[in-house]
């Protein structure tokens, strides 16, 4: 389902003489003022934040006509980060500028839609050069009593999907690894040889030297790159980058497809696509975040760390443990929680969770999960018997019977695990026996 947010900007966003005024909305304040400074890498930078919007307008998966989604822009000391998922909620992209990427301050913290309309991209297109160019993030300055007469107001239908999808890409991209960088010059090569948009296969990249091999077999290294074409959006950062860094779970021979991070670096910003393990899966589905937004215990561990997080740019978990009295299991534990409301991301540049409140109701996610609202309602009803490694769930007329593998993971009589085999998170009666107490965690 979707719902309809009102986003009001003052004006729209724009590249003027004095630079580029990118207009925001929401936040812990009416239209924030993040930043205002210059950059460092103007083309660079206009290429970047064009992918990131290209990325929230494209859907990668049986395309239809462009979406109107607007990006989301976070505020934190010394990083400003945009993001956005695609309207098929497969890709996920962000742009990371770093202090070396601006000259100016942070003014502000907080997380927001931005405007990034068709003649902004048209502005950012023509960028080039070296001279810095100059970003407000935000109005100059704002009155209550000038707002009615100047602001622009857009409904746009933003789906629950983006909120599913960040709690879940921060859970998958945790347990992510570097496993390639090459540099720029063999990654243009490499992605000019990729397929088209239209190829939907899944192909694995392997490292060989200083560029990535192509294989259709995983095998104990590679990475997952399931419909190549979604990497379009890197080609426009190529001619500014240093270096391609690929990152993603540890895969084996026989592995089902994965998820994967691809990421341009060019000193000063860094901009990543997160893919979808297969081109017609969604991140909003992927069930990773599950356990977490089940789980009872780690509720008042997510609301103690949730009050001790400041802005900072990436998140200290050795710290929060010391001020919260906490071991760093259970704060790892609560962060997963909090990403599940969008509290948190994770950069697997910087193997670290950042802060961010999205503007969405905290509690969306959860209630919008089928699975889970399933699961509530088994425990509700009492329909879960356990038995050492074993548990039955009584399902309408049905009994499903669970067994606890050596992994950890439970196997399901049901059809859902039957179809997936685990690879989409539990089913809802596994989730259920995590709920009333199994004796073993339940894992995705």
């Amino acid at each position: 389902m979707n719902a309809v947010q009102t986003y009001r900007y003052l004006a729209p966003s724009a590249l003027r003489d004095a630079g580029l005024d990118l207009q925001t909305s929401g936040g812990p304040t009416a239209n924030p003022r993040f930043f205002s400074g210059f950059l460092t890498t103007p083309a660079a930078a206009a290429a970047g934040l064009l992918a990131v919007a290209e990325v929230a307008r494209s859907r990668y998966h049986r395309p239809v006509s462009p979406a109107s989604l607007d990006p989301v822009v976070t505020g934190s000391r010394a990083r400003l980060r945009f993001e956005s998922f695609s309207g098929c909620c497969g890709v996920y992209a962000r742009m990371d500028v770093g202090p070396a990427g601006f000259d100016g301050a942070v003014v502000g913290h907080g997380t927001t839609n931005v405007d990034v309309n068709p003649p902004l991209r048209e502005a950012l297109a023509r960028v080039g050069g070296i001279e810095p160019l100059h970003l407000a993030v935000g109005p100059d300055d704002l009155t209550v009593s000038t707002m009615d007469g100047a602001v622009v107001e857009r409904k746009v239908p933003l789906p629950g999907r983006w909120l599913r999808g960040f709690a879940e890409v921060h859970v998958l991209t945790a347990g992510f690894e570097p496993r390639a960088e090459i540099p720029a010059a063999e990654a243009a090569t490499f992605l000019r040889r990729l397929p088209g948009a239209s190829d939907r296969s899944v192909l694995w990249a392997v490292p060989a030297g200083r560029t990535l091999r192509l294989t259709s077999r995983p095998a104990p290294g590679a990475v997952c790159l399931a419909g190549a074409g979604r990497l379009a959006a890197l080609r426009g950062l190529l001619r500014h980058a240093h270096t391609l860094r690929v990152y993603g779970p540890a895969a084996r021979a026989g592995s089902p497809a994965l998820p994967s991070t691809w990421e341009l670096d060019t000193g000063s910003l860094r901009l990543s696509v997160t893919l979808s393990p297969e081109p017609y899966r969604g991140f909003s589905g992927e069930g990773a975040a599950l356990l977490a937004l089940a789980g009872d215990e780690v509720i008042d561990d997510a609301e103690l760390i949730g009050a001790l997080l400041s802005w900072d740019p990436t998140i200290d978990v050795a710290a929060l443990a010391d001020a919260a009295g906490l071991p760093d299991d259970r704060v790892r534990a609560a962060l997963a929680q909090l990403g599940t409301a969008g509290r948190v991301g994770y950069d697997v540049a910087e193997a670290a969770y950042f802060h961010r409140v999205m503007p969405y109701d905290a509690g969306r996610a959860e209630r919008d999960n089928p699975r889970l609202i399933g699961a509530r309602t088994l425990v509700e009803r009492g329909a879960v018997r356990t038995d050492g490694d074993h548990a039955t769930v009584r399902s309408g007329d049905e009994d499903y019977r669970l067994r606890r593998l050596p992994d950890g993971t439970f196997t399901c009589s049901c059809r859902w695990w039957a179809k997936h085999r685990g690879q989409r998170g539990p089913c809802r009666h596994a989730l259920a026996v995590s709920m009333v107490g199994a004796p073993a965690e339940v894992t995705a």
